[in-house]
């Protein structure tokens, strides 16, 4: 049966991301299916509930990547929704383990490595795992009360980590919602100054230069607009002069340019954002803000020159000029959009893990991966203990 989306639609953002989760499907069932067997072939039941949840979870996962019955446009939301399943399943499967914590060894270092991934260096349960690490460490031994500690601890880390990706998830919708607003905005200003152009002219008044030719010219300046200029003015009511010389194109011209100039700049600063392996694009929408910024800016950093605003600025001498600081303005739009670029960068770092930078106070015990403690003498227990000190 096909799905609601063609496939070229459906996985445009999260090919790549919904494979992974696929694999993933593939790789837990087969490790539930190998526990299951064991615990049938010891006789214990236990587990077995434990085990028939897992299975419930990996098929919600792979329901949830199958579109035939997905609710939700393919946005992403599906592959975190997949992984949500899946960290469950693994928790479980991990679970089931409780009645022979010894098997879990060789899990214990990549478990340790979630942990500290996602919880902050100061957090209780990040600390009681670390704690049972270094008994482990010394011992070469866990039992189900540390197993049940290390466990939690990834449970939670599992939760933060989607709360992170839904983060960035509704960063990425306020972004593109406000973008959309700011698009909207700069189209409404450029269509209603398109059917009144002489309601707020962008037109400046120069006095007429002593080189300049006499003309028949009533008055002692001249009109310079983005798109003309006129010397030759039969009124003297300045009112009637800008409305004789602007033209419908005047906003329409400074916003394109506004425009342009907020692409370069965004551009420019693509070079100060990471990438990112989440379905959500934060840099595509961060550029997209600055684009509408940029138009709206070019207008209304024109409209302070102007009024007066910026002292010695108040009539550019061709258009030209008027050109050339619509540029500025536009590319200025950066003194505005730097906060939400930081923030989106404040986002994506967060993903991944804590925002505190690993430092040389933190824990670092290297966890064996498994096997019985090699017998060593008072000598080798030295050296273990200075190693786990460092």
């Amino acid at each position: 049966m096909p799905g609601r989306y063609p496939e070229w639609y459906r996985e445009r953002r999260s090919w790549e991301l919904g494979e992974d989760a696929r694999a993933t499907v593939r790789k837990l069932r087969a490790l539930v299916s190998e526990r299951r067997h064991v615990v049938e072939a010891s006789g214990r039941p236990d587990g077995q509930a434990i085990l028939g949840a897992a299975d419930e979870e990996i098929d919600c996962a792979e329901q949830t990547l199958t579109f035939d019955e997905h609710r939700r446009a393919p946005l992403g939301s599906h592959v975190t929704a997949a992984q949500l399943h899946l960290n469950t399943a693994r928790l479980l499967w991990l679970k089931s383990f409780l009645s022979s914590p010894a098997e879990v060894a060789p899990y214990l270092p990549g478990l340790l490595a979630v942990v500290r991934e996602h919880l902050a260096r100061d957090d209780p349960r990040r600390v009681a795992t670390e704690v049972v690490m270094e008994k482990y460490a010394h011992r070469r031994a866990i039992d189900e009360t540390d197993l049940v500690v290390v466990l939690e601890a990834v449970d939670v880390a599992y939760s933060v980590t989607l709360r992170e990706k839904l983060r960035a998830g509704s960063f990425v919708r306020i972004v593109c919602g406000v973008a959309a607003f700011l698009f909207v905005l700069a189209a409404g200003v450029a269509v209603l100054t398109a059917f009144f152009p002489d309601s707020v002219p962008l037109c400046f008044n120069p006095s007429r230069q002593s080189a300049q030719p006499a003309t028949d010219s009533k008055v002692p300046y001249v009109i310079v607009c983005p798109t003309a200029s006129q010397g030759s003015l039969d009124s003297t009511e300045l009112d009637q002069n800008f409305a004789a010389v602007t033209s419908w194109g005047d906003y329409v011209v400074v916003e394109i340019v506004g425009l342009v100039a907020a692409g370069v700049a965004a551009a420019s600063a693509l070079r100060n954002i990471r990438g990112t392996s989440t379905t959500y694009p934060v840099p595509v929408a961060l550029a997209a803000l600055k684009l509408p910024a940029g138009a709206l800016t070019a207008v209304l950093g024109l409209l302070l020159m102007r009024g007066g605003f910026v002292p010695g600025l108040t009539a550019l001498d061709s258009s030209a000029q008027i050109i050339a600081w619509a540029v500025i303005f536009g590319y200025s739009q950066e003194l505005f959009t730097k906060w939400v670029d930081r923030q989106g960068q404040r986002v994506l770092e967060s993903v991944r893990g804590p925002l505190d930078p690993p430092t040389a106070a933190g824990r670092t015990t290297v966890v064996p991966a498994a096997g019985p403690a090699p017998r060593a003498g008072p000598a080798g227990s030295r050296s273990a203990d200075e190693e786990a000190e460092g």
